[in-house]
């Protein structure tokens, strides 16, 4: 195995300058929490005991356009990286290609799907060859941090859980052949669920094997064992909580029971890296989706019943966990985290309104409908607009990726959703302009089903015959809408006066579905299906002084005020016991 000179993977145990360590760690995206608020975050991991911290990095975020790299503000992975170690806290960095993470697409480029042949995930050329343009600009970025140059990070990991999702013999030497030629001379790692499959084809020679799970810790390092009978016991992934889905009850897992299995991990010699320990939040329209029974979009909220919430407070699994931890280092933690303040900011009324269908830029005009992918619109919305020929009594879209809100001359018709029941919409007499509002509620970002290209996939047809010669427009930037106009869905604006800005809640009664914006600031999407019927604002966003409140509302009514409260609401819990994984 690769080893650094201050951090060796032994036959047992890590060593750090020829010392045992443990890695007591937890996850915290830094794409998931404004940068704003990333130091306290980071302080408030070394109160609860924690010596290491874990992030991925999303590709899709870090290049959002084929050659295009952002790294700058709540991207600056190398402004992370160095809080954490101002901190006293190690890294352990997780670059993908593929993260999962209930990230959009795994964090893969939406336009990798593009190409109609794509295969993910793979030894298939052109995706090799994506991803090592995409390597040949990050990695020089992370040399500088690792161990063996004087930084921080201790570990790199190698793909993310690929054993439960293929068998390539190919593709993860390649990433891993990767990233040594690149210079990655600190340990290299691998995640996997415990199950047989996953391990047997997740497992690299010359790479380190660590194992997720929730519960049942005694088996799961059993099973490893059966792969790897050296090394030391790691778990990568300690889920002590699990992620929401619109429709479901929000999960929630007793701390007591969570902080009974840390103690099997920890009696167990092993290490761990708690999974979330922050979750943060899915702002704008990056989150993921999951597709089991049926297309399952995540909400938001990414509060993941973590240790510390969503809005940065310790939570009882924090208390539980540092008492473990203390007990297993011998020594008590009296550190606080930082304190966080929430306020409320009473009501706001969005006294202007402009029509969404009436803001929007074309991108181009095709004979049937493309995939969003086909034209050029990454996430979030786009609309569809074509004439519909005299006398038009029915409009059938077989394949609807993912929710297709249908207006006829500015009028909402109908909707229909992914997985729906019906796949039609009877049509007013006499109408004559067709627009499809077209949602990507979030690519799924695990299982079989990761191609998940989004559109009116299997065409539109009226009365039986296909209807051709389409435009295609996305939605205008939030600072370039022309307000005044009304109809059909509506972008609402008003303000918010704040003398002292603090964490808040935005709350939307009588809203039903639509989009966020605080001062530019994307919050995500809101939905009154539920668990989420509020959304995080963090402080950093809000100013002192007037504050632009601009809501998208898909479906307008006759509620036109929106509340900041100082409490969040992510829905009556679902309390359970051990993994849902």
């Amino acid at each position: 195995m690769s080893d650094s000179p201050r951090f060796v993977v032994g036959s047992s145990d890590f060593l750090l300058d020829g010392e045992p360590i443990r890695l007591v760690s937890g996850a915290l995206h830094y794409f998931r929490v404004h940068p704003d608020q990333w130091a306290d975050r980071l302080a408030a991991a070394r109160a609860m005991g924690l010596n290491t911290v874990e992030t991925y990095l999303p590709w899709n975020l870090h290049e959002p356009e084929p050659g295009g790299h952002d790294f700058s503000g709540g991207l600056d992975v190398e402004r992370f990286v160095a809080l954490a170690e101002e901190a006293g806290l190690f890294v352990l960095l997780r670059p993908g290609p593929y993260i999962c993470a209930e990230w959009e697409l795994g964090g893969l480029p939406w336009w990798l799907l593009r190409d109609p042949d794509m295969r993910l995930r793979s030894s298939y050329q052109p995706f090799l060859d994506a991803v090592d343009a995409w390597f040949d600009v990050l990695i020089p970025k992370l040399l500088p941090m690792l161990a063996t140059r004087g930084g921080p990070a201790l570990m790199v990991q190698v793909e993310n859980e690929f054993g439960s999702y293929g068998a390539d013999p190919d593709y993860l030497p390649h990433l891993r052949d990767g990233l040594l030629r690149r210079g990655v001379d600190v340990p290299l790692f691998t995640s996997d669920g415990p199950e047989e499959h996953m391990l047997t084809n997740g497992l690299v020679e010359g790479v380190l094997g660590t194992v997720n799970f929730g519960s049942r810790a005694a088996e799961a390092f059993e099973a490893f064992r059966g792969h790897r009978a050296e090394g030391p016991l790691m778990c990568m992934e300690f889920w002590c909580g699990w992620f929401d889905h619109w429709g479901e009850r929000h999960h929630a897992r007793d701390p007591l029971d969570a902080a009974a299995t840390l103690d099997d991990i920890l009696g167990a010699g092993a290490s761990v890296n708690f999974y979330m320990w922050h979750g943060g939040t899915n702002f704008g329209y990056l989150n993921g989706a999951n597709h089991g029974a049926g297309f399952e979009p995540t909400i938001t909220s990414y509060d993941y019943d973590a240790p510390l919430s969503e809005w940065g407070t310790p939570t009882p699994k924090f208390e539980a966990f540092r008492d473990v931890i203390a007990e297993h280092l011998g020594e008590p933690l009296t550190e606080e985290p930082p304190a966080v303040r929430l306020a409320g900011f009473g009501d706001v009324r969005l006294t202007e309104s402009a029509a969404v269908l009436r803001n929007l830029v074309s991108v181009g005009r095709f004979e049937q409908p493309p995939t969003v992918e086909e034209a050029g619109i990454g996430h979030g919305f786009a609309v569809y607009r074509a004439t519909l020929p005299a006398g038009a009594a029915t409009l059938r879209i077989p394949v609807v990726h993912d929710r297709a809100q249908v207006l006829v001359d500015g009028v909402e018709v109908g909707v229909l959703e992914r997985d729906g029941e019906q796949d039609t919409v009877a049509l007013p007499p006499g109408g004559a302009l067709l627009e499809i509002l077209l949602e990507n509620q979030g690519r799924v970002n695990y299982g079989p089903h990761l191609h998940d290209r989004k559109g009116l996939l299997g065409g539109v047809e009226v009365d039986g015959v296909a209807l051709s010669d389409w435009e295609v427009l996305r939605l205008a930037e939030v600072d370039k809408i022309h307000f005044g106009q009304l109809g059909g869905p509506l972008y609402r604006r008003g303000v918010l006066e704040v003398d002292e800005p603090a964490d808040t809640f935005i709350d939307l009664p009588g809203f039903a579905k639509g989009v966020v914006w605080v001062n530019g600031f994307n919050l995500g999407r809101y939905w009154d299906r539920g668990p989420q019927t509020r959304l995080y604002v963090p402080k950093p966003v809000l100013v002192e002084g007037a504050n632009e409140i601009v809501v998208l509302d898909l479906h307008p009514g006759d509620s036109d005020t929106v509340r900041f409260v100082a409490e969040p609401a992510l829905g009556e819990p679902d309390v359970f016991r051990g993994s849902l994984g």
